[in-house]
């Protein structure tokens, strides 16, 4: 732990008063001197309660940057945590507004120099992008990480025109944070009347979302990929591959006019300073670095910087979880690079093109193996071996590789291929088989194959006529030894990752290709990073230890089989102000091997806040399921003050299949 020169204040509850009146709440660390000497600011903007939700990730990284000398403003978003106002949804034009508010409001105090930058993972590196591209004059800088620039075709929706799962998950997971109260501690007497307007507006998301199938105006708001040209803010970019947003990365590299660097590592869906796995990188210097370039037009080197940074991972052993990933930092450029291209030929992958005629009917559950679509939690979330899925699979098999092959980009595959029926899907993996007979995942793609031509206007398969269709699976960067071998594995499901097409399907593949990237030259400097630096931890108490399973389950009887999922996040006492928090995650994802219309997805998530004899809880629960025509989903608000139950509500919607 290094902290900077400056000592620094802060401001738990700042409040900033919005143009209907709306105030939202702040938690503010100020470099002492900023009362004499102005400092610029960093802003963070979530919904995701700055009181007790991210305390911890806000311990180790505000008060660093406010000891460099920067203002730093932890806000909640309007409806969440002890702000003021309703959620309606996530980056409506409301939030991205408020967002240009309240950085016109910092812009104005005696503190700041007039220079903003805005810092986010995940939703703030969403709406950090979003934000930029409004363009608002103090806005300078933008940090963002695991984010999208295509809210349909790279978010927790939708990939390749396919409903994932997590759409219903994530869905879950905001019914449960947007039910919590705000902390009458910092709120006062209004606490109750908020928290009851609050649970009466909360919005059912995962139906929202469901109903928008294809690519429409719905998601082209807030799609930076519509205009890059808009974005003008100086934009650091930053992934890992153990994450579900790392094709960000490149795209804004690629196409940001705007100066921009990228930087991608081996981390979950976590800041890279305390992510998993390592090795982890010293995320705050890097960041305080690129601040100080374009917030205080100090020349620290970043234009030098290459283009995109990228952690090479080599083979191992597959692990649903890792400690440490081996592998080196590499640099790239984004410019077209070396391909490779090889053909299916029989069932093998070869140099040349041969006859090709293989069928593609997997059962329901190929997939099991697939991790999460995001890791985000600590649990074993990331792809296992990939034995089992390929055996359910067609696989094709290239030869023994006479010396290392590091992939750097994004593989695409094209394949000729035939379905029996108008809406069915695909699901492709190019996979590391390993001497030891173990397989890796190394990156996958999945295609609604109605989605094919245009998601914005999906047309049915043409039923027995062979047709051209391409994969662009995710970026990577991998390395395999030579005496390795690569796997092209095709599934038409992937259960539990995207939820099942309407019916069984059965694909003929006639013929196809692999065109591979290939890690060009990394110049003669070396990628180093230094180790990394972070404030003091969070003084807080653990009352419950945190805890994470994942168990498949087949009933014997009927045959199904279910993925249960609980992740307990602990009980946690905060050493300042005493609020405990305590919260657990359950899921259940179910399906029959022989039966896509048996799929079924169901929540349920408990959370408390107590200190005292003020004790809060909210229960909530969803669930999902469809037949050949329509989905049907179901949810459930309750909310308890003490044993008393104090609100309840339900939600039932029933929502037309659009060729999904």
């Amino acid at each position: 732990m290094t902290m900077g020169p400056f000592a620094v204040s802060e401001i738990p509850d700042q409040p900033i008063v919005l143009n209907d009146g709306t105030r939202l709440s702040a938690r503010v660390w100020l470099p002492e001197k900023a009362g004499r000497a102005p400092v610029p600011a960093i802003l963070e903007y979530l919904p995701y309660r700055k009181r007790d939700g991210t305390v911890a990730r806000d311990a180790l990284t505000h008060p660093w940057f406010a000891s460099h000398g920067y203002a730093c403003l932890r806000v909640d978003i309007r409806g969440n945590g002890d702000s003021q106002g309703l959620m309606a949804d996530e980056y409506t034009p409301r939030e991205l507004d408020d967002a240009v508010q309240v950085i016109g409001w910092i812009a104005r105090q005696r503190w700041c120099s007039g220079a903003v930058g805005m810092m986010g993972i995940s939703w703030g590196g969403f709406n950090a992008l979003q934000v930029a591209a409004l363009a608002p004059e103090p806005l300078r800088a933008i940090i963002t990480l695991c984010s999208t620039v295509d809210r349909f075709a790279d978010d927790i929706h939708y990939k390749g025109g396919c409903l994932l799962n997590e759409n219903l998950g994530w869905g879950a997971t905001m019914l449960c944070y947007s039910s919590r109260a705000p902390d009458r501690a910092v709120v006062g007497r209004r606490w109750r009347e908020m928290w009851l307007d609050r649970l009466r507006a909360n919005p059912f998301l995962a139906a929202r979302w469901l109903g928008h199938q294809r690519r429409d105006a719905y998601w082209r708001h807030g799609s930076v990929c519509e205009d890059f040209s808009a974005i003008r803010a100086a934009t650091l970019a930053i992934s890992g591959w153990g994450d579900g947003y790392k094709n960000a990365v490149p795209a804004l590299v690629e196409n940001l006019d705007a100066p921009v660097k990228g930087i991608v590592g081996p981390w979950i869906h976590k800041y890279p300073h305390f992510a998993t796995p390592e090795p982890r990188i010293g995320f705050l210097q890097e960041a305080l670095r690129w601040w100080d370039r374009w917030l205080k037009g100090r020349q620290t080197g970043v234009e030098a910087d290459p283009a995109l940074r990228l952690f090479l991972q080599e083979s191992e052993p597959p692990q649903a979880v890792y400690a440490r990933r081996r592998g080196r930092w590499i640099a790239q450029t984004p410019s077209p690079r070396k391909t490779i291209r090889l053909h299916l030929a029989g069932d093998r992958l070869a140099d040349a093109p041969a006859p090709v005629a293989r069928i593609i009917n997997s059962p329901a559950d190929t997939g099991r193996d697939a991790g999460e679509y995001c890791a985000i939690w600590q649990g074993p979330d990331l792809p296992g071996d990939q034995r089992r899925d390929d055996a359910l699979s067609t696989c094709f098999d290239g030869a023994p590789l006479r010396a290392p092959l590091a992939i750097a980009g994004a593989v695409q595959v094209t394949l000729r291929v035939a379905s029996d029926v108008p809406v069915a899907q695909l699901a492709v993996r190019l996979n590391d088989l390993r001497p030891d007979g173990s397989v890796c995942r190394i990156t996958y793609g999945v295609l609604n194959l109605t989605h094919r031509d245009n998601p914005a206007q999906p047309a049915p398969m043409p039923v027995g006529r062979p047709i051209e269709v391409t994969v662009t699976l995710d970026h990577v960067a991998y390395e395999l030894p030579a005496g390795h071998r690569l796997r092209l594995s095709l599934s038409n499901a992937y259960w539990p990752l995207a939820w099942p097409a309407p019916g069984r399907s059965r694909l003929s593949v006639s013929g196809g290709t692999l065109t591979l990237p290939l890690a060009g030259p990394t110049g003669n400097r070396p990628v180093t990073f230094a180790p990394p630096q972070a404030a003091p931890p969070w003084p807080h108490k653990v009352l419950r230890p945190e805890t994470h399973q994942r168990e498949t389950v087949t009933d014997r009887e009927t045959g199904v089989v279910t993925l249960q999922i609980r992740d307990d996040f602990g009980a946690v006492e905060d050493a300042d102000h005493g609020l405990i928090t305590d919260q657990i995650a359950r899921e259940w994802w179910s399906i029959h091997p022989d039966d896509p219309l048996s799929a079924r997805g169901r929540t349920h998530w408990s959370d408390t806040l107590r200190r005292g004899d003020w004790v809060l809880r909210t229960e909530t629960h969803s669930e999902m399921w469809s037949d050949a025509t329509h989905f049907f989903l179901r949810a459930r608000v309750e909310a308890f003050d003490g044993a008393k139950k104090v609100f309840g509500q339900d939600y039932r919607d029933t929502i037309a299949r659009d060729l999904i």
